[in-house]
């Protein structure tokens, strides 16, 4: 008699393990089904914020991005005000450019200051003599005119010594060294922004370069006036 009932209560017990099991099985199928449209919505909404880099052309707007990941275009006026600080870059490149050019000229005059100083006094010493030399001319005696027109010819000898030019002091070319690698950073980063290939991005850094030189470029016409060398 135990022996025919241990197959049936084998079978009820299997029964129940499988409908408990089934049972237990449920709730985890439904709350998985429940947490797969939030991660859904996770990656979509990570898809939706990811950076757009390509290295075609493009006139990409929202979501695009520029040198690293903190440059992340997320809404149109975060653009606008890129695009306003491309412009203004790109100007203040053509500054550096201006400052550079006016130190060196302002190196320069120092320089032609110094080597003809001692030139302009003596020519306006010899001016002076040849005026007092006129007013007695004919007290003088022709030793003493020979007398100082050797005189002038060794001054004459003289003049091209005086002319020598000196190079920029250490700290004139430390200053002209700053102001070169501030321009070449500069203008390597601009270069960086071009290579994205946004349309709207190389438009402003044309912008940039006609608006700075327009505003900075001015002083290379001044260079061919009567006194633009040495003021």
């Amino acid at each position: 008699m135990d022996m025919s009932m241990s197959p049936s209560s084998t079978m009820g017990n299997m029964a129940m393990d499988t409908t408990a099991s089934g049972m237990n099985t449920m709730p985890t199928a439904t709350s998985a089904m429940g947490a797969s449209p939030g991660m859904g919505g996770m990656g979509m909404g990570m898809g939706s914020s990811a950076c757009k880099i390509s290295m075609l052309w493009n006139w990409n707007t929202v979501d695009s991005c520029f040198i690293s990941s903190s440059w992340h275009i997320t809404s149109p006026g975060k653009f606008a005000g890129s695009c306003i600080g491309v412009v203004a870059l790109v100007c203040v490149l053509e500054l550096i450019r201006r400052l550079s050019r006016d130190y060196d000229r302002y190196i320069l005059k120092g320089q032609t200051r110094s080597v003809f100083a001692p030139l302009t006094s003596r020519l306006n010493k010899r001016s002076e003599d040849k005026e007092h030399t006129h007013s007695r001319a004919t007290e003088r005696e022709a030793g003493g005119s020979l007398s100082s027109n050797g005189n002038d010819n060794t001054e004459g000898h003289e003049q091209p010594r005086q002319l020598r030019r000196r190079g920029p002091t250490i700290l004139q070319q430390m200053v002209r060294a700053v102001l070169h690698t501030t321009h070449f950073g500069l203008a390597y980063f601009i270069m960086l922004l071009a290579m994205y290939y946004n349309g709207y991005i190389i438009i402003c850094i044309f912008l940039g370069a006609l608006i700075g030189s327009f505003a900075f470029s001015s002083d290379m016409t001044a260079e061919y006036e009567g006194s633009g060398c040495c003021g």
